[in-house]
């Protein structure tokens, strides 16, 4: 069976026609994953036995036709930074090697109770710090359409699992563009929700004002199928927000052109501006927004006054958040713990536990929130993010849709830019405002560069998706 082209919808029609089972599915998911890991190493951690348990549970009540769930059978992977009970959970840091989670994230507790199939746990930059899956405590992930290159990050796992067909489908997650970069680079759909239209509760926080989980898909319906299980009010997090669901009927597969005919779509100047975009990226994505003109959208250049800040603004209140939220893995309450007194087991635990790229955040983080510089850049750096996501606003006064290139590059080589982390952060330099601001972004592959895909971004208001989805749905790669 090779499920290498089949998304969601066309695995649950095959399913409901018996022509195959769920665990069938799974199997092919596995056999790539034994066939195509060694090279693209995007998993910590396969669940093969609970996997088997869990489809052959909804293939005996599909059989029996007794009801099952909107993902019934179908192989999903989580993050590494996703809590699923009684697994282990390390946020890709040697420092939560051992840890096993004590409680599922509501994700997942949602996708179980629609009957997916939880395949896996992916691996990622360590507790999602990085832009190239190479910072994990466990070795870097692999690019499947090259894997000299990266897959992108932080959930490169993931994206790189629903690349090579090792899943259907994954969760990820999103802090300053961590779904659609990596999803931009391994050629698949990946989604931002809204911020507080899915529950965090059960997610390693990194930066929590900006964090949010997210799918990965094979598709823009992918996307909207597992969204629409995902999202929600949750009293365990009180950021999630209590809004109408997203209609999975949104997705109209490009064919509606009344919808096009409507829609005005904003080109902001200053992302087709930007020092290091490769023309080749540009080039493409323009040829994408001039087809959707073709078809009858309105095309209009726009301007975001402060996006020339945002890359900096998120460099100082995500590292100030990361210094803040990793207090907690102090080598006393859970994980790794070295050291013969207090003092010891603080310096000797995090020195052996967190890799450079999270020690270099937690540093920008602390100096950028102590005494004497806190109103020099984290008050001011709140300031401009209040400004950006304000540029937002007005912008969607007058355009439907925001769009630009979800990278200014195709997916670089394995170690090209590990050492310069400047020029490893440009690599967020279009996402990272959808993030301050808190509005729904998505990334959907719109072609190819010498071999390697290129994704385009979409942006609309807070708790649009609809429309987010229904726009991306016109991009055929």
């Amino acid at each position: 069976m090779d499920i290498t082209e089949i998304n969601i919808e066309g695995a649950l029609e095959k399913m409901e026609a018996g022509e195959w089972t769920a665990s069938e599915i799974l199997e092919a998911c596995l056999e790539n994953i034994k066939e195509k890991e060694p090279d693209v190493q995007a998993f910590l951690e396969v669940w093969e036995e609970d996997a088997r348990e869990q489809a052959k549970s909804v293939d005996e009540r599909r059989a029996g036709g007794k009801p099952v769930g909107l993902l019934a059978g179908i192989p999903i992977a989580i993050k590494d930074n996703i809590l699923v009970v009684d697994h282990l959970a390390s946020g890709a840091s040697k420092i939560l090697e051992p840890y096993k989670a004590a409680y599922s994230a509501t994700v997942v507790e949602k996708l179980l109770a629609e009957d997916a199939v939880l395949i896996g746990r992916t691996n990622c930059d360590e507790f999602a710090c990085g832009g190239s899956t190479e910072n994990s405590g466990f070795g870097p992930t692999h690019n499947p359409h090259e894997p000299t290159r990266v897959p992108g990050g932080s959930s490169g796992g993931s994206t790189a699992a629903v690349a090579a067909g090792m899943c259907l489908a994954a969760l990820g997650s999103d802090t300053g563009g961590s779904i659609r970069q990596p999803a931009s680079f391994c050629g698949v759909v990946g989604l931002k929700p809204t911020y507080g239209r899915v529950s965090r509760y059960g997610l390693m926080s990194m930066s929590s004002s900006l964090d949010q989980i997210g799918p990965v898909g094979k598709n823009v319906d992918d996307c909207a199928r597992v969204l629409s299980v995902i999202e929600g009010k949750d009293d365990m997090d009180a950021t999630s927000v209590n809004h109408p669901p997203t209609l999975v009927e949104a997705v109209a597969h490009g064919e509606d052109s009344k919808f096009l005919s409507e829609l005005t779509i904003g080109v902001p100047k200053e992302y087709f501006e930007t020092e290091g975009i490769d023309p080749e990226v540009a080039k493409k994505v323009k040829e994408t927004i001039a087809g959707l003109e073709i078809r009858g959208a309105t095309i209009k250049e726009i301007s975001l006054e402060h996006t020339a800040h945002a890359l900096a603004t998120y460099y100082v209140l995500m590292p100030s958040e990361v210094s803040s939220n990793t207090a907690r893995y102090d080598g006393v309450r859970y994980g790794l713990s070295k050291g013969e007194n207090l003092d010891e087991v603080y310096v000797q635990t995090r020195t052996a536990g967190f890799g450079a790229e999270v020690k270099r955040r937690i540093l920008l983080g602390t100096f950028a929130l102590s005494e004497g510089y806190f109103d020099a850049y984290y008050k001011k750096s709140v300031a401009v993010a209040q400004a950006i996501r304000q540029d937002f606003m007005q912008a969607f006064d007058e355009v439907d849709v925001i769009v630009s290139p979800t990278s200014p590059v195709i997916a670089f080589k394995l170690g090209e830019r590990i050492a310069d982390p400047i020029t490893m952060y440009l690599s967020d330099v279009y996402t990272v405002s959808a993030n301050l601001a808190g509005i729904p972004a998505i990334s959907v592959p719109c072609g190819e560069i010498d071999g390697l895909p290129v994704g385009i971004q979409f942006m609309t208001p807070h708790f649009h998706e609809d429309r987010l989805l229904h726009i991306s749905s016109f991009i055929k790669n």
